[in-house]
């Protein structure tokens, strides 16, 4: 894994082996970015980085000059990783949480401009997530939520969707908060 833009741009992060992760590939965090750079500015952005992993979405976001980054993730291997890394190359803008991200969502008094969630693909009922983000109105006006799952889950019927791209086995559903009827 590598980061892509930046501050931070060329770094590679090596994740140990012993992580339960599936790390997004470079191609596809490469697209999303590209994606989001033609649409925000990301210096005055609140991020969310739910089953954070090995950070690697949340690195991206803080090299390019996001404001806070809270990366949340209930395995304590990821937390530590992710709080370790982000003291090494100085991102004091990210926050770790090790923490359920129902629980999480359920609890927080926050809200973000932009949360990205990359779940265990076999995870069963990804879509609550998304129920539970704008139940919660957890997101800022003019909010994105970007779920990553495989090709196997379908979200494109909830409310909120915007749109969805496909970078080989690596999905992303779009949600955005300023369309009340989503793009579909």
């Amino acid at each position: 894994m590598r980061i892509i833009s930046g501050k931070l741009k060329g770094r590679s992060i090596a994740a140990p082996a012993n992580l339960p992760v599936r790390p997004t590939t470079d191609f596809a965090k490469e697209s999303l970015f590209n994606i989001l750079s033609n649409r925000i500015e990301y210096e005055e952005l609140i991020v969310l980085d739910l089953f954070c992993g090995t950070g690697n979405i949340s690195y991206e976001f803080a090299s390019r000059g996001v404001g806070s980054i809270t990366a949340v993730d209930d395995n304590f291997k990821c937390s530590s990783f992710v709080k370790e890394t982000a003291e090494k190359f100085q991102l004091t803008n990210i926050k770790v949480v090790k923490y359920d991200v129902f629980r999480f969502l359920k609890s927080t008094p926050f809200s973000f401009d932009i949360i990205f969630a990359d779940p265990p693909y076999e995870m069963d009922k990804i879509e609550s997530i998304a129920n539970i983000v704008f139940e919660k109105k957890l997101l800022n006006s003019k909010g994105w939520l970007i779920i990553e799952h495989s090709d196997k889950t379908k979200l494109s019927a909830l409310p909120f969707f915007y749109e969805a791209r496909s970078y080989g086995k690596v999905n992303f559903s779009i949600f955005r908060n300023d369309d009340k009827e989503g793009k579909k």
